[in-house]
């Protein structure tokens, strides 16, 4: 089985064991959560099975009638860090079409989208920004150089990273190429 298709896979089997989870915590039956969720209760069974690839508009209508966040339904039970999910949420027909949720946040205010470039030698520094704002940085070409405090973080494409950013910090390129990375403020 292809990695993206065994990834899927984990994910059917958090999303079959979360949605049990959850559901008998909020004493609810099948059938009392198909008619809160409009999911019909031989689809909630197959997802209780970890029979079904479900849809993610069919998730969302499930998690919201059990009033928790989508990413609940899809991260691993028991994740040391309830931040970074890092699973694969969608895979399409197509092979190489897929959706990775990589991590949450809770946002009070808003969330910011930003696209960086960062030449080589080429760095940024930041105040601290205001207690309870977070970061999520996500490289998807060349190499991110973090620093957070004392703290040097690095990262390549492909990773990424979430952070308090009520620190002093600096993005910096140390590379002999471009960097460019998304980052997420969250507020």
């Amino acid at each position: 089985m292809p990695k993206e298709n065994s990834q899927r896979a984990s994910v059917l089997q958090h999303v079959s064991q979360n949605v049990r989870r959850l559901r008998q915590a909020a004493q609810l039956s099948q059938s009392a959560l198909s008619e809160l969720s409009g999911v019909s209760r031989r689809m909630l069974v197959a997802i209780e099975a970890g029979e079904k690839n479900v849809s993610l508009s069919t998730l969302d209508r499930v998690a919201e009638a059990l009033n928790v966040a989508f990413s609940d339904l899809i991260q691993a039970p028991g994740s040391p860090d309830p931040s970074r999910i890092n699973e694969v949420a969608w895979t399409g027909a197509i092979a190489g079409s897929k959706a990775v949720l990589l991590a949450k946040a809770v946002a009070c205010r808003e969330v910011e989208l930003w696209e960086w470039t960062l030449q080589p030698g080429e760095t940024y520094f930041s105040q601290a920004d205001a207690e309870g704002w977070n970061e999520q940085l996500y490289v998807f070409d060349g190499c991110l150089t973090l620093v957070i405090d004392d703290q040097v973080l690095t990262f390549s494409a492909g990773e990424f990273y979430m952070y308090a950013s009520d620190r002093p910090h600096a993005y910096r390129n140390d590379g002999e190429r471009a960097v460019r990375f998304i980052r997420n403020v969250v507020i």
